[in-house]
């Protein structure tokens, strides 16, 4: 009987475990999803309030600062 307690125990720690791990992973793609789904949406209020458009990538350039 101690046995089977001790059993069930050890599973209901493992689920409360995988639980909270689920939880976490959940709470980590809500957020990936979050930020993926913001930025074109900025994007396009940029372009209609203020008139922004990105930058064409060939126009970038950078300097090297170190002598």
């Amino acid at each position: 009987m101690n046995l089977a307690v001790l059993r069930l125990n050890l599973a209901v720690d493992h689920a409360t475990q995988e639980r909270s791990d689920l939880r976490a992973s959940n709470a980590a793609l809500q957020s990936q999803l979050s930020a993926a789904l913001a930025s074109p949406r900025i994007q396009a209020q940029a372009r209609h309030e203020d008139g922004l458009v990105p930058a064409d990538p060939s126009t970038i350039r950078y300097i090297d600062l170190v002598p």
